[in-house]
């Protein structure tokens, strides 16, 4: 599978009828999956499946949707409320004959506040339906853009974080075979650091401090560090090449890789090895910034 980001923006446009339209997505990095979206006025039956079309195609993500449209040559029509004319009617012919004046004419009567009113032209049920599905048509459009964006995205970041575990490897090896490590040196060390200490204190006991230099030396071993480093390079590599959304699982082994190298910093006894271990921790942030925006 691909690796993708979890940034991109697409945009779609669609007409029928007299309906016009635009569909917009944008995505941003996020903890899990925050979907936003906006329908039109009185198109809400489609809200429920452009929710689950963008939930099926993005995994992770902040994702902002917006649907917007607009009826071209609406125009109004009269409506005239029967109701309220055959009331007002009957009025107007009572009053006209209880006070004998002239009995009420239509166009008085229309004239009448509420009688006639002007409203939108409406679509029927079938037409609306079809300009909801064409709406929908152009969400797919869009989605398939913005993933293929975030793909693209995706592509160059794999790359960027394979620089990365390679550079993170060649230290891991580097530190590994730093000539401090070897058995010699770090006698060499602690032969001079007993010296020191039996010249100071002429009442220390030898063999209770070489004793204790041993122990020390136990402690400062980083073996384990340099194993799981080894070993956390080699599942990057391995999700990297998975790809889908790993996103999460790169971001644990991440911090995983930043545990290591401090403690590798934390019991070095030697100025080089403290160095590529801060080089060390160096990398892996890099790693880990950029590990922030997969999905």
């Amino acid at each position: 599978m691909t690796l993708s980001s979890m940034t991109g923006f697409a945009r779609a446009q669609g007409t029928q009828g007299a309906w016009r339209w635009a569909v917009e997505v944008k995505c941003v990095n996020a903890k899990g999956l925050d979907l936003r979206l906006r329908v039109p006025l009185g198109f809400d039956r489609i809200e429920a499946e452009a929710r689950a079309k963008l939930s099926k195609a993005l995994a992770r993500g902040t994702l902002f949707a917006n649907i917007s449209a607009q009826r071209d040559g609406a125009g109004v029509v009269a409506r005239v409320d029967e109701a309220l004319l055959a009331e007002v009617a009957a009025a107007a012919r009572s009053a006209a004959e209880r006070f004998g004046l002239a009995p009420p004419t239509l166009d008085g009567l229309l004239a009448v506040r509420g009688v006639v009113e002007a409203v939108e032209r409406e679509d029927d049920e079938a037409s609306k339906a079809a300009v909801a599905a064409a709406m929908l048509g152009s969400l797919d459009v869009a989605i398939a853009s913005v993933v293929v964006a975030r793909r693209a995205e995706g592509d160059a970041l794999r790359k960027v974080l394979a620089e990365r575990l390679d550079a993170v490897a060649a230290l891991t090896q580097a530190a590994d075979e730093n000539p401090a490590r070897k058995p010699e040196a770090v006698r060499a060390r602690l032969a001079a650091s007993i010296a020191a200490l039996t010249g100071a204190a002429s009442g220390l006991d030898p063999a209770r401090l070489h004793q204790e230099a041993i122990l020390l030396a136990a402690k400062a071993d980083i073996r384990e560090e340099l194993d799981r480093l080894k070993a956390h390079v080699a599942a990057a590599r391995a999700l990297l090449g998975e790809g889908g959304p790993v996103g999460r699982r790169l971001d644990f082994l991440a911090q995983e890789f930043s545990r290591e190298a401090n403690t590798l910093c934390a019991k070095s006894n030697d100025a080089t090895l403290t160095n590529q271990g801060l080089e060390l921790r160096a990398q892996i942030e890099q790693f880990r910034e950029q590990v922030q925006n997969i999905e």
